[in-house]
């Protein structure tokens, strides 16, 4: 188990593992990225935290309420996003808390959804960032804006929901699934800009923020994975968020969104000649289970002599079941925090601060630097004779992976399943890949 394993003697670099409060966590983290913006959420990290938010998971008041902005949603997407809750994990603890398949359904289906994009990342790759389909909006790619305004990114735009919607992803990290399909909707279709603008806006803030739940959840919005635009109009967002912004809207005589979604259609898009859903259209089918692995893994040979091999820990995997501690009980452990990716996405302090509280109920090293050299130096500093770390699915680490194998014998372990399909789906679309994961999850809650 990860909470008995020692860690090696402290080196110079290493990060502290101790803080008299969270302000002092924040100062350090200021320290070490000095472009940080903002302060931790009032979310913490860990598996701690995850299990008193499990206390409060109830599947049926879910399933009836889930829609309201006020609805019994779970909370645990940045503990799933991070592996500190494993998918898989999550699934059994919802079946064992309902008596039947229809209580757990709406949340299991949720859990699928987050299941199905990280498919469709580990097949498509960085190619998530670019439009897998044409869009349905009638509008040119080029006429949409690349940079966010600033009313926008500081709440200002005079509408009490968008500009509500930006304060809690700022402060807290987190918004409800509601808020942020109608803020998405807004920064596309509204305000006429690139999908992958408000993306790295998101990733920049959110907890949960992950480029597959992430982006392709942007492109389901834009309309560039999915068969139409989303949008919203103020009845809709009247009703689940019980009118919570437009009796205290300055714009409430003026609201754009005040309209019905035919006026609204009309007025947003352009016709779209012939327009067709391309995804049937011979896309490649993901790998199957055993083969779908990150390019890292096949270059990885397995460990020769693992006497003494070290753990690589990875975003993706900051959690007790990561499946890297129980493949060696005693083998140190290092986290690296990537300068340069973090400088690179503007990751806020409030998601740093939310990783290293995950960090630090585990017994790992932490450093902060370029991830292959830090992992290199560990080695030698712990005289490892490989590693061994959780496959990722994120092609960043899976490059970092590929490097390192290169140097240390590597072996990466496959995570546990959410659902182990019986034939590779078609990855164009949800339903196609409910349509196979969904009798089997179903089975699972069978008495």
């Amino acid at each position: 188990m990860a909470a008995v394993r020692p860690l090696p003697p402290p080196a110079p670099g290493d990060l502290p593992r101790g803080f008299p409060s969270r302000a002092a966590l924040a100062d350090q983290l200021r320290q070490l990225f000095p472009a940080a913006e903002g302060e931790p959420s009032g979310i913490r990290g860990g598996r701690k935290a995850a299990e008193l938010a499990l206390t409060r998971l109830d599947p049926s008041r879910y399933r009836r309420s889930r829609n309201f902005l006020d609805g019994a949603v779970t909370g645990l997407s940045p503990y799933v996003r991070h592996g500190v809750l494993g998918l898989a994990e999550f699934k059994r603890l919802v079946l064992v808390r309902v008596r039947d398949w229809n209580e757990a359904e709406k949340l299991i289906s949720e859990l699928g959804w987050r299941d199905f994009w990280q498919r469709v990342w580990l097949q498509r790759g960085d190619a998530i960032w670019t439009e897998l389909e044409p869009l349905k909006t009638g509008h040119p790619p080029d006429s949409y804006a690349s940079e966010l305004p600033l009313d926008l990114a500081e709440g200002r735009t005079g509408l009490a929901c968008i500009d509500g919607f930006q304060q809690q992803l700022v402060g807290s990290g987190w918004l409800h699934n509601h808020g942020r399909l109608w803020l998405a909707a807004y920064v596309v279709h509204w305000r006429r800009l690139r999908w992958q603008v408000g993306a790295r806006w998101f990733l920049q803030h959110l907890l949960d923020g992950d480029p597959a739940s992430n982006n392709l959840s942007w492109q389901w919005v834009a309309s560039s994975f999915s068969q139409k635009p989303y949008i919203f109009n103020r009845e809709n967002l009247e009703r689940y968020a019980r009118d919570g912004y437009c009796r205290s809207c300055a714009s409430a005589d003026s609201c754009p969104f005040d309209a019905s979604y035919e006026s609204l259609q009309a007025q947003l898009f352009e016709p779209v000649s012939a327009a067709q859903d391309p995804a049937g259209q011979g896309e490649a089918p993901v790998a199957a289970p055993a083969e779908a692995l990150t390019k890292a893994a096949t270059k990885a040979k397995p460990l020769a002599s693992p006497q003494r091999p070290m753990l690589w820990i990875h975003g993706e995997g900051l959690g007790p079941t990561n499946l890297a501690w129980a493949a060696a009980a005693k083998a140190p452990a290092l986290f690296v925090f990537d300068r340069c990716r973090i400088a690179a996405d503007g990751t806020s302090l409030k998601r740093l601060a939310f990783c290293y509280e995950c960090l630090l109920e585990l017994p790992v090293i932490l450093r902060v630097g370029d991830p292959l050299e830090e992992l290199l130096a560990f080695g030698e500093r712990c005289g490892a004779d490989g590693v061994i770390a959780q496959r990722p699915t994120d092609p960043h680490l899976g490059a970092i992976a590929t490097a390192l194998a290169e140097k240390l014998p590597l072996l990466l372990l496959e995570p546990e399943a959410f659902v182990t399909l019986e034939s590779a789906p078609q990855l164009q679309r949800f339903n196609r890949y409910w349509r196979l994961a969904e009798p089997l999850l179903r089975q699972q809650a069978s008495p």
